[in-house]
């Protein structure tokens, strides 16, 4: 009975201490291939506004005449994917690498196209005010 009762205790310990190690904080890494990943597949939905705000540097983007010329843009590009490629399917965080001197991370996502095809692109990202923003 002390034994059953010294191999629960110890069970019991070991699951507590696994439990305590899996509650991390996530890496910058992490957190910056979430937004720009999440930026992405706003993109692919056609959420083009979302998309938009996912930007750092916004000059004059409040002016109407140019805000509307980015839309534009971007569902000329969603649409040229789908002439070319048959659409983008899916988008994947392939890796994400931190440069420290100049404080941004390289996002690697990887666009999965209709055609079977994939493309690496490369999103920097940069912190600002606690969200991740696409530079």
């Amino acid at each position: 009975m002390k034994q059953s009762r010294g191999i629960v205790v110890l069970m019991l310990a070991g699951l507590w201490l696994s439990a305590f190690i899996g509650c991390s904080q996530p890496t910058p890494e992490e957190l910056a291939s979430l937004a720009a990943k999440g930026y992405y597949d706003h993109l692919i939905r056609g959420e083009y506004e979302h998309f938009l705000e996912g930007l750092d540097e916004r000059p004059n983007i409040d002016s109407a005449d140019y805000r509307s010329q980015l839309l534009d843009c971007y569902a000329q590009f969603v649409a040229q994917q789908e002439n070319d490629h048959r659409g983008i399917l899916e988008v994947r965080v392939s890796n994400a690498k931190t440069d420290t001197i100049q404080k941004y991370t390289n996002v690697f996502l990887v666009l999965c196209y209709g055609d079977s095809t994939n493309e690496e692109i490369v999103v920097p990202m940069v912190e600002r005010e606690g969200r991740w923003r696409m530079k």
